[in-house]
């Protein structure tokens, strides 16, 4: 539900699915800018290039992805309104 601030400014709480797709989304993010500056791929260093784990890591990180852009797009439901 999002809370007003005492400034005007609308925020949203976040659950903890909110916080651990943000940081895989951030991890993402920090790995593909190594690769553009660097042409280093941390997560590849760190689990061995085209391994399972490093797999999963690129799954766990597009999925987040994915649920940001969704949860970015959606329209912020209102408990107030839903409870009348």
């Amino acid at each position: 539900m999002p809370t007003v601030s005492s400034n005007g400014t609308v925020a949203m709480r976040r659950n903890p699915v909110d916080w651990i797709t943000g940081a895989l989304v951030i991890i993402g993010a920090l790995n593909w800018g190594l690769v553009g500056l660097l042409n280093f791929d941390l997560v590849a260093a760190i689990f061995g290039a085209g391994s399972p784990g490093a797999r999963i890591v690129y799954i766990l990180v597009g999925l987040a992805g994915i649920y940001q852009l969704v949860r970015a797009f959606m329209p912020a439901r209102d408990h107030a309104l839903a409870h009348r």
